[in-house]
């Protein structure tokens, strides 16, 4: 497993849904995990060593209202973690405000409000610095993708 992608509840599937599809496409294996930050914290925190041992190298996180779930997760791991701001209230404005603010030394890269496209295609891109396969592929997407404007 190469991405793990965790957001707080289940009415966030059909958010998440487009990072799962892409990293599909691009043949990256995940796994992913619903688990709220405040509900079940001592479950999460297990679960993140449990990604980090099955060799996961980057981590997806999306979240609505208080948006914790991607920096409760930054501040257990040193993998690499992409907020997915939630539009669950105030247009989603609060879970990127929320996601984007991380005190000093634990960052969290943040995507746009219910992006969780650019959230797996930031972690394709991570990815690719080190795996070559992953790396032609995407070249030949971007390549594809210019072609098409």
């Amino acid at each position: 497993m190469k991405v793990a992608i965790f957001y707080g509840s289940k009415s966030d599937d059909q958010v998440m849904a487009k990072a799962i599809d892409l990293l599909k496409e691009f043949g990256v294996s995940y796994e992913s995990y619903v688990l709220s930050a405040h509900r079940v914290p001592e479950k999460l925190v297990n679960t993140i060593k449990q990604v980090e041992k099955k060799g996961c190298e980057v981590i997806i996180a999306g979240a609505g209202l208080s948006a914790a779930l991607p920096g409760v997760i930054a501040s257990h791991t040193l993998l690499p973690v992409i907020g997915v701001p939630v539009n669950a209230a105030l247009g989603g404005l609060d879970a990127l405000l929320s996601i984007v603010q991380m005190p000093k030394a634990i960052p969290v890269a943040t995507v746009g409000i219910n992006n969780s496209y650019n959230a797996a295609m930031l972690a394709i891109q991570i990815l690719a610095n080190k795996d070559s396969k992953l790396k032609t592929k995407l070249n030949k997407f971007r390549s594809d993708m210019k072609k098409k404007f």
